[in-house]
C-alpha cells in the first residue's frame, strides 16, 4: 500500500456537537479546525509508519477550507476549496490503493443522530441510489469504487457504523463518539480516540495487504431519487433536463453511472440553495 486517499468531514469528528463549530462564522469554529487538524495529522503520520509513501487529504466539509495548510505533515497533499468536481472525493480518480473517510456521520433521517444529513442538509430530506437510502459514506464509497479504490476505514459517529458494515463489511469502523440527539453526544477522550484510530489504521492496512478488501461498485444506469425539504426546490429542479418529478418533494434522475448521478445531485443541491436565497424574506 503506497498511496492513500483520506476524505475528512466534520460532523462525525470527536468533540463536535453544535452548529457554532461547523461554520466559518461560528463562535466555536476554531475548535473544529484544531480537532480536524489533529486527527488528520495523526492519520497521515500513522499511514507513513505503515509504509504509505503518499497521502492525499480532501477537506470535505462546508466551504472545504477548514484545515490549516501549514500544519500538515510533509508529503501530504491537501485538496481544499469548494465547487470542485466530485466534491468530497475529488482527485480519487488519479489512482490510490485505498481510501479512508474520517469524521463521517449518518444519513438524513437517522433517529437521535448528531447532525444527520445527506450532502446538503438544507436541500435534501433523503437521497436514494437505486432505491437504497444513501449516506455520504455510501455515495462517496461508490464514487471511489467506480475508480477502483476500496474504502478500508471509516471513522465517525456510532450511528453510521451499521450502515457502513452492512454495505461494506470489509471496512474497519472506528467510533469517535456516541450520539445522544441531533445536538449532543458522549465524547471519548482524545487520547482514547487516537489510540483506537491508530489500531484501526493498522488493521485496515493489513486487510489491504492481505487482499481482504474490495471496491464498492454498482452498475449503471444509476437511479438517483432526491427528496427535497421544500416543494419550491422540486419546482425548480424539474426544469433541469432529465429530471422527472415524482411528487411534491421528490425528483428522479437516471444517470449513466454513479459519477453522472453524483454530479446531478450536486447541481440540484445548488439549485435548492439558489431558490432558498432568492425567495428568502
Amino acid at each position: 500500500m503506497k498511496r492513500a486517499y483520506v476524505s475528512v468531514d466534520a460532523e462525525g469528528l470527536p468533540g463536535i456537537f453544535h452548529p457554532t463549530q461547523l461554520t466559518l462564522e461560528g463562535k466555536l469554529f476554531q475548535e473544529l479546525r484544531e480537532v480536524m487538524g489533529r486527527v488528520v495529522k495523526f492519520t497521515s503520520e500513522e499511514l507513513r509508519k505503515h509504509g504509505v509513501k503518499e497521502v492525499w487529504v480532501a477537506d470535505s466539509h462546508g466551504f472545504m477550507g477548514n484545515l490549516n495548510y501549514l500544519d500538515l505533515p510533509d508529503d501530504t497533499y491537501l485538496v481544499r476549496g469548494s465547487l470542485r468536481p466530485i466534491s468530497m472525493v475529488y482527485g480519487i480518480e488519479r489512482g490510490f490503493d485505498a481510501a479512508m473517510f474520517l469524521g463521517y456521520h449518518a444519513a438524513a433521517g437517522t433517529s437521535r443522530s448528531l447532525a444527520d444529513h445527506t450532502y446538503v442538509g438544507l436541500a435534501f430530506y433523503e437521497v436514494r441510489v437505486n432505491g437504497v437510502r444513501a449516506s455520504e459514506f455510501y455515495i462517496n464509497a461508490l464514487m471511489a469504487g467506480h475508480y477502483g479504490v476500496p474504502v478500508v476505514l471509516v471513522a465517525g459517529d456510532e450511528k453510521l457504523r451499521e450502515d457502513v458494515l452492512e454495505k461494506a463489511p470489509w471496512v474497519v469502523y472506528v467510533t469517535f463518539k456516541e450520539s445522544a440527539s441531533r445536538y449532543s453526544a458522549v465524547m471519548k477522550p482524545m487520547n482514547v480516540v487516537l489510540k483506537e484510530l491508530g489500531e484501526g489504521i493498522a488493521e485496515a492496512v493489513m486487510r489491504v495487504r492481505e487482499g481482504a478488501v474490495r471496491p464498492l461498485r454498482i452498475e449503471g444506469p444509476v437511479k438517483m431519487e432526491l427528496q427535497f425539504r421544500r416543494t419550491e426546490y422540486a419546482d425548480a429542479a424539474e426544469d433541469m433536463p432529465g429530471v422527472e418529478r415524482l411528487d411534491a418533494y421528490t425528483v428522479r434522475y437516471v444517470a449513466r453511472d454513479i459519477v453522472e448521478g453524483y454530479k446531478a445531485m450536486r447541481v440540484l443541491s445548488l439549485v435548492a440553495l439558489a431558490v432558498d436565497a432568492a425567495f428568502r424574506v
